[in-house]
């Protein structure tokens, strides 16, 4: 497929919505799936078939080379209902960059921004009245790409398959959040993964997470694997902290993610006139602002939850609580105005919203 061609989209429409059987004020996240899903395939070095079908399982060969080897890499984003009654993506473009990015580390093939964008938009159409209107909530959208060889042997797969679902979703955490330094489990090494949305990644963060969740923590704080002081995400999303009413978050790396929440509240804080450091940040340096009232807030970033208040950091065995959050935090001030562009409330300086 050259660069001008559009590979055409077949629409098979589900005969059986299930959309009246959804109660939108009981949504919870990642359970209940639009009608329909994209899907394009990856044979003969280059994509085809592209097609969007009712929502369901599919067959798959249990040689099937990524649930061996683990050639598997998604993305989260989100769709918005609009004030005006229409429907918009949030920073689609970036997301396609990034599932490119997690692609090459992956040695996977690239993806065509038209393949990507042209799916995604007729999907997004055809299943726009998935999409809630109450405040916080959106329509969460999952591409994701995965090998299909059915081949036992490590070598990148010949075939792949790229695919987008979507689920309507509410808040992901309806309160502050309580987390603790992890500093013997890794979720990434430099060199390693880190930085692609590889599907590796989070399944081996779970054990972790779920011995931190039993202790009464909702996340981690990840640290660096060399020397388990440096900050590096929270969980699944990036971190911020604002010390002395500067914003101070982890630069970017092999081992960090990077986030398009985090871009956008990066650059909302700038917009705001709020200083932006992004260096390394070491576990320490978090406990002794704290410790000398320096540290104003501390909060995650991510698609899931947008911003993530954090009330209580556990270091070394002991809990210590931020101060609450008024209504002037910065965190607060940023996410109603991320809420406000996303909603087509306020003028969209930075052009991020995609109408569909």
């Amino acid at each position: 497929m050259t660069p001008t061609d559009i590979l055409p989209v077949r629409i098979q429409p589900t005969t059986a919505s299930r959309l009246s059987e959804l109660d939108f004020s009981q949504l919870e996240f990642g359970k209940a799936f639009a009608d329909h899903m994209f899907a394009a395939d990856y044979r003969n070095g280059e994509w085809q078939d592209a097609q969007i079908v009712p929502y369901g399982n599919m067959a798959v060969s249990p040689a099937n080379s990524a649930l061996h080897y683990g050639q598997a890499i998604f993305e989260g984003m989100k769709a918005y209902h609009q004030q005006d009654g229409g429907v918009a993506l949030f920073r689609p473009l970036d997301n396609w960059s990034r599932l490119n990015a997690s692609a090459e580390r992956m040695c996977m093939p690239p993806l065509p921004e038209e393949v990507f964008m042209n799916g995604l938009s007729q999907l997004i159409k055809l299943d726009a009245g998935w999409v809630p209107t109450a405040p916080g909530s959106a329509l969460y959208i999952r591409p994701f790409m995965f090998a299909t060889d059915g081949f036992i042997g490590v070598r990148p797969s010949d075939t792949y398959r790229f695919m987008i679902f979507t689920c309507p979703v509410g808040l992901y955490y309806n309160k502050p959040l309580r987390v603790r330094f992890e500093q013997k489990y890794v979720r990434s090494a430099e060199g390693g993964t880190g930085y692609a949305k590889a599907a590796g990644n989070y399944g081996g963060a779970m054990m972790p997470s779920k011995l931190a969740q039993a202790e009464g923590y909702h996340q981690l704080l990840w640290t660096d694997a060399s020397e388990h002081q440096y900050v590096e995400e929270s969980g699944t999303m990036n971190v911020v902290f604002v010390l002395n009413g500067r914003l101070v978050t982890p630069a970017l790396s092999s081992s960090i993610l990077d986030g398009i929440t985090r871009r956008s509240v990066l650059q909302l804080a700038r917009d705001l006139g709020v200083a932006v450091e992004e260096r390394k940040v070491s576990s320490l340096e978090i406990m002794e602002a704290l410790a000398a009232g320096q540290l104003q807030e501390a909060f995650g970033v991510g698609t899931a939850a947008t911003i993530a208040p954090i009330a209580t950091i556990s270091f070394e065995g002991h809990d210590y609580h931020l101060p609450a959050t008024g209504p002037d935090a910065l965190s607060r001030r940023i996410g109603a105005a991320l809420d406000a562009i996303r909603a087509g409330q306020a003028s969209d300086e930075h052009g991020w919203m995609v109408r569909v």
